[in-house]
């Protein structure tokens, strides 16, 4: 058997058992300051799939960018079949600016597929399509809340294919979540290269949240060596399946004023609970913000200041499912309780 074959990316050529951090260039600045997309490539000696992990496609959205520095820290890639694509940072633009969006104030997540001539965030995803996902087998992108709201640990799939909801739940996050595909989505253009993504949603934009990189980064571990590319060695296994949801609904602020809140993420509620209080300054009037029908929180607003119809809850309808308050406790224990690595190796 010959030596396994170079990958090559943009003008770059890494060599079988080999990594690097290549810059793929995007764009150049006002002031003539260049600015690239940077990814790192871990190319294995032995045959295997292409995945990609990606962060920060909203530039305010952090928390991957952590998850993305464990991974690759991670001592199961020394001996890696396959090769792996780690971009922490999609969107450099927003993610130095604190901001979800690019300088032409579009949502990168809402430009895909792009165009090599289109607009800033068209020609970035553009060559996001060309240089990553034309090249990868299954993709990882990570999410958390947009800024001033936070989100349970969850795994947000399309169905389409068993084969992919077989990851979703290798995974091992608390819920997953089936959700359709939004045109200019990152989902929704990869599918036309036959390449599901699996997308990640936890925790806040602009912060880190521990639980949520732990999960974040032994998920990614188990679906790696779900796909055979790393052994299991160090990489916790999951002993609760994911609670399986398909309808979700934003709780929204019944008036405007200063919300006191009596629920949180991956709280269970029942029909007609009272999540919170809405009161105008002054306490003369208070409306109390109620739950529909019995369901999981995915997310909350972390705002005490709303206005009216704020999206103040995401819950997700758990009518269907036997025993959901158990089943979040039972996954919330394994979670705190099982390590990833030795405490040196992830810090």
């Amino acid at each position: 058997m010959g030596e396994r074959a170079a990958f090559t990316i943009g003008a770059h050529r890494i060599a079988a058992g080999t990594q690097a951090t290549v810059d793929l260039p995007v764009s150049v600045l006002s002031d003539h300051t260049p600015v690239s997309m940077s990814v790192h490539v871990v190319h294995g000696n032995r045959p295997g799939p292409t995945v990609f992990v990606s962060a920060a496609v909203h530039g305010d959205e952090v928390i991957g960018v952590e998850i993305v520095r464990r991974l690759l820290r991670a001592p199961n890639l020394a001996k890696l079949k396959g090769t792996l694509l780690a971009i922490p940072i999609v969107n450099a633009f927003g993610f130095l600016n604190h901001s979800r969006y690019l300088p032409d104030r579009r949502d990168l997540n809402r430009s895909f597929p792009g165009s090599a001539r289109g607009s800033l965030a068209a020609r970035l995803a553009h060559l996001f399509m060309e240089e990553i996902v034309a090249r990868s087998d299954v993709g990882i992108d990570l999410h958390s809340a947009a800024i001033h709201r936070t989100n349970l640990p969850q795994i947000r799939v399309s169905p389409r294919k068993p084969d992919t909801m077989a990851l979703a739940e290798a995974f091992g996050a608390p819920v997953i979540l089936t959700s359709k595909l939004r045109e200019g989505s990152l989902r929704e253009a990869a599918r036309q290269h036959d390449v599901d993504i699996l997308l990640y949603e936890a925790g806040e934009g602009l912060r880190f949240d521990e639980l949520a990189v732990r999960v974040g980064v032994t998920g990614i571990l188990r679906v790696m060596r779900t796909l055979g590319m790393i052994s299991g060695k160090g990489v916790a296994r999951q002993k609760v399946p994911s609670i399986q949801l398909s309808q979700s609904y934003w709780l929204r602020a019944p008036a405007g004023g200063l919300l006191r809140t009596f629920k949180t993420t991956g709280e269970t509620v029942a029909a007609n609970d009272v999540l919170g209080v809405v009161s105008d300054p002054f306490g003369e009037v208070e409306t109390d913000v109620v739950a529909d029908y019995p369901g999981l929180i995915l997310g909350r607003t972390n705002l005490p200041v709303v206005n009216e119809g704020d999206g103040l809850f995401h819950i997700a309808d758990v009518r269907r499912h036997a025993d959901p308050e158990a089943a979040m406790d039972n996954l919330t224990s394994q979670l705190e309780e099982a390590p990833l690595f030795d405490e040196d190796e992830i810090i």
